[in-house]
């Protein structure tokens, strides 16, 4: 990888921590999934850039970051899928409303 893809790719990961950081100081209502899954690909991302552009301290940094933000992502997943439907916003029409789930298409053979 040469040098300046280096650059982009941590550029890119600087990114997305940045719109990340944005996003948990502006939003109503943290998205813990969507927020972690953004730190965890910015500390990737820069710990690729880091794999040609060493620095020690960087990426101690960095591979904390994207750690914290595994586990993170882990326990956000692993909540009880009601709640994280409500929080990714799956089954609620524009105004906000649960919409009811899906019926199931009936098979021919006498079944409901």
């Amino acid at each position: 990888m040469t040098p300046l893809l280096a650059d982009i790719i941590g550029l890119v990961g600087s990114a997305v921590f940045l719109t990340a950081f944005a996003y948990a100081n502006l939003a109503r209502q943290l998205n813990k999934a969507a927020f972690n899954l953004a730190n965890l690909v910015g500390a990737i991302l820069l710990l690729i850039s880091l794999s040609v552009n060493f620095n020690l301290a960087a990426f101690m940094l960095e591979a904390a970051w994207g750690a914290i933000a595994a586990v993170g992502l882990v326990m956000a997943v692993r909540k009880s899928p009601s709640r994280l439907r409500e929080e990714l916003g799956v089954g609620q029409s524009e105004a906000g409303d649960a919409s009811p789930p899906p019926v199931p298409p009936a098979s021919g053979r006498g079944e409901p």
